[in-house]
């Protein structure tokens, strides 16, 4: 199909009339579909938002479930790391972590 450029003339206002009707044909021809790929489209959305919150449920649920864990199920280095004091600096500060030298 050529463009008006490569006619090397421009539309005469029936050609546009009619250039105008074809268009509007084309989209309403159209117009089942669309509404039909965008229901599907909501559907799908709705589906994942479902999904997402029955995920969200089964996690908070497990971690009712499994509860602060006991003495006997914290492994030492996780003990130790509770009673290890925090590196501070001279002001009695938290020490802070110095950037990584890329050059």
């Amino acid at each position: 199909m050529q463009t008006n450029e490569e006619m090397g003339r421009e539309l005469s206002p029936e050609e546009l009339d009619k250039k105008r009707k074809e268009m509007l044909e084309f989209y309403n021809e159209s117009m089942p579909y669309l509404t039909a790929q965008l229901e599907y489209e909501k559907k799908l959305a709705e589906i994942d938002e479902v999904r997402f919150k029955r995920f969200q449920i089964s996690m908070q649920s497990a971690m009712m479930m499994q509860g602060q864990p006991s003495e006997e199920e914290l492994t030492e280095m996780e003990k130790e790391a509770q009673h290890k004091p925090i590196p501070t600096n001279k002001n009695n500060e938290p020490k802070k972590k110095q950037p990584l030298r890329t050059s």
